[in-house]
């Protein structure tokens, strides 16, 4: 993977997992006892910073290590959640948000005030920690303490310890001692130097060959661990040599490993790339291993327990090399189970496999006229798996619509924060899925309608306790699949739609008549119509009659509709609805003359023959005796202005949308067909009753119905036909 790869990986990474943050600081404010909680958002921050490091995003890593020390003290326990904290962590996530944006995408610098916003609160996270000083680049100074070398004591100074045991044969192998300290000092000072002569025996038990003496000393030297062991590269073998570095340097190794490239996974190795252990030592380390294991007899015991034992490493380190071990088998463990695809191949995927489900179409009708059986079983089978193909391909598209509903967390908070209102958001069919490319271009009209909600829906405190209502206000969004269409509602329990302000504005305007009647749900979408707004003042939220007339385009853009439901004083719901996909669907053919028409097949009910009663008495109404149920039907001859005669026998296509049930009447019934949805072009942009197009087997293009749009136009023309008979 190239460094551009790798980089635009990291952005989309951290872009989710700057969601989750989000999500996890929403969920922080109501319950901020929840330690799980707080390591999650810990993680998120951690990740982020750590992988900016490698591409040497400086201005990422040091604005995020601040928000990482404020979380530390939050996980830690000496730092209380408060509301006040929280929103200064979601300001702050918005900030890490900018810094990808701009210095990761853009490669670019932040402007003044950008920039000043940063160092703003960054201050303010100071604040939060007792204003703590900060160092270079932002960065929080290390405050240096003595710190335990596990097996050495304390580390006083900011020098490196090495503890030096010659073998007691080294002066018998040619080698001295001190000879290798002199020239520790080519490459640094020796601060101090303690001889241990403990081990001395007595003088007529010593033998003049043999050496006794252990060495400690101070030593300040800019060379790194590896260096300094390769002092004693000749006497490795013959002496036990430790060395612990500086108190300086654990901040220097804990930043290495938080930055290490996660090629490897191994303990050891990781340790060994950050300098904090030699080749040497991890050698040594194994062999200990191995030997506890055989003195103890029990499992192996971790090696970096055992680096702590034999006062290799501290603890600290290890703790640091822990974690991010374990990020790197989490990470490694998540991509074996996805494979990054984009979007550009997964529609190529979609429309190859649409070509497919075409030529199969024309295989199967070419079958079908041949008369061969063994041919058109054949042909089936094929068809069958071309079926499989289609809908498997289709569930690479669809992802849960929970994520997008989760974004609204944030809104609700901070526009309820605005306008002085308490309001909680509930979400539910978060599971529910749908085709990716209409989750992409939902969320505008989602927001218009969830910020309206809030603003105009939603009562003040006072005015809902009055009404017996809680203080509280709720917005909910829903999600659940009905008739093949995905339904998705916003819904709040403020004081619903007035019907008689909405239809007074309307006939001030112009929109409808005086006399007209309108049943309810006709008045409530009046709101829908351009520069409509009954708000009596304008906010910075809405009431300027802009958005709803948007919601309406976009909705109906993606095939779908749109329609509210309201009762005065107990809440209002806006219910959208859209198609699954808008890519391939199952059909059901029907002709009209030499016109094919397809209809959704999971709209249709059935099918019934139109008897000749029913045929004489059509002709001056339009519906019909289903079963003691009145059918209306729409009759697609006259709706499309077909010339053809008609046929000996017509049929009643039923279908159901919305709660509405109606029938269509057509000539023939052709039966079942995989449709793939060619869009229409700008020219046919403004027909309702059309919402696509398909190629069938025979190359003949057929029209896709627009179901709700041809149910609504036979619900206006009754209306218009019943006014004008009264």
């Amino acid at each position: 993977m190239s460094m551009d790869q790798a980089l635009q990986t990291y952005i989309e990474e951290s872009h989710g997992l700057l969601e989750e943050m989000e999500r996890i600081l929403l969920r922080l404010e109501s319950e901020p006892q929840d330690d799980e909680t707080v390591n999650a958002m810990f993680r998120a921050a951690h990740t982020i910073k750590g992988s900016a490091g490698l591409f040497g995003l400086d201005a990422i890593v040091a604005f995020t290590h601040v928000v990482e020390n404020v979380l530390e003290a939050v996980r830690d326990g000496t730092l209380a959640v408060s509301g006040e904290l929280v929103e200064l962590l979601l300001q702050c996530r918005d900030h890490i948000g900018l810094l990808i944006t701009v210095v990761a995408e853009s490669a670019a610098a932040l402007d003044a005030e950008q920039s000043a916003t940063g160092e703003a609160l960054a201050a303010r996270l100071r604040a939060f920690m007792g204003g703590a000083p900060m160092g270079d680049a932002g960065m929080p100074a290390v405050q240096e303490s003595p710190l335990a070398a596990s097996g050495g004591g304390p580390l006083e100074g900011d020098y490196w310890h090495l503890s030096i045991a010659f073998g007691h044969d080294v002066l018998r192998n040619g080698m001295d001692p001190i000879s290798f300290i002199r020239y520790l000092s080519t490459i640094g000072d020796i601060v101090s130097l303690n001889v241990d002569d403990s081990a001395l025996p007595e003088l007529d038990a010593m033998d003049p060959e043999a050496c006794y003496l252990t060495y400690s000393l101070d030593f300040k030297s800019e060379a790194d661990k590896q260096t300094i062991e390769d002092v004693f590269e000749f006497v490795r073998d013959d002496c036990t040599l430790r060395i612990f570095p500086p108190p300086s340097h654990l901040a220097t190794f804990v930043d290495r490993l938080e930055h290490a490239s996660g090629n490897t996974d191994m303990l050891g190795q990781l340790l060994m790339e950050a300098g904090v252990l030699t080749e040497h030592e991890l050698e040594s380390a194994l062999r200990a291993q191995d030997s506890m294991k055989a003195a103890g007899g029990d499992a192996q015991p971790p090696i970096g327990e055992v680096l702590v034992k034999e006062g290799m490493v501290q603890k600290e380190v290890v703790d640091v090399a822990l974690e991010k071990q374990r990020q790197i088998r989490d990470h490694k463990a998540q991509e074996a189970r996805f494979v990054r695809v984009s979007a550009e191949k997964l529609d190529e995927l979609i429309n190859l496999v649409g070509e497919l489900v075409i030529a199969g179409a024309g295989a199967s009708l070419l079958a079908r006229r041949s008369g061969d059986t063994a041919l058109h079983e054949a042909n089936s089978a094929v068809s069958n798996l071309v079926e499989e193909i289609r809908d498997g391909a289709l569930k690479l598209r669809m992802v849960e619509i929970g994520e997008t509903f989760n974004r609204f967390q944030r809104v609700v908070r901070d526009v309820s924060k605005e306008i002085g209102k308490d309001i909680g958001l509930e979400i539910g069919g978060a599971e529910t899925e749908l085709d990716k490319t209409v989750v992409e271009k939902i969320g505008d009209p989602l927001m218009h309608l969830v910020r309206n909600a809030m603003d105009h829906g939603i009562e003040p405190a006072a005015v809902r306790m009055a009404a017996g209502k809680p203080a509280r206000g709720s917005v909910r969004l829903n999600a659940y699949h009905d008739s093949g269409s995905i339904v998705i509602e916003v819904a709040d329990d403020g004081g619903g739609l007035k019907k008689d302000r909405i239809l007074r504005k309307a006939i001030e305007r112009g929109i409808v008549g005086a006399g007209q009647n309108l049943s309810d749900g006709e008045i409530f979408n009046l709101v829908f119509e351009a520069g409509f707004s009954t708000a009596e003042q304008v906010s910075n939220l809405s009431g300027r009659g802009v958005g709803m007339d948007v919601v309406k385009r976009n909705i109906q853009a993606l095939r779908g509709t749109v329609d509210i439901d309201s009762t005065e004083g107990q809440g209002t719901t806006v219910r959208i609805r859209l198609p699954l996909t808008l890519a391939i669907i199952d059909g059901f053919l029907v002709g009209v003359g030499k016109s094919s028409f397809v209809v959704p097949l999971d709209m249709v009910l059935e099918c019934v023959e139109l008897s000749e009663a029913d045929r004489r008495l059509a002709a001056t109404r339009n519906y019909v005796n289903l079963r003691g149920e009145v059918l209306p039907f729409v009759r697609l001859r006259d709706e499309f202005e077909i010339k053809a005669p008609p046929g000996k026998r017509e049929n009643i296509v039923v279908v159901q949308y919305g709660g509405q049930k109606a029938g269509f009447v057509v000539d023939e019934l052709l039966g079942e067909f995989q449709t793939v949805i060619k869009p229409l072009g700008s020219v046919f942009r403004h027909l309702k009753s059309i919402s696509g197009s398909t190629i069938l087997g025979t190359g003949e293009v057929a029209l896709i119905l627009d179901v709700p749009a041809l149910l609504q136009l036979g619900v206006a023309r009754d209306g218009q036909r019943l006014a004008h008979e009264t």
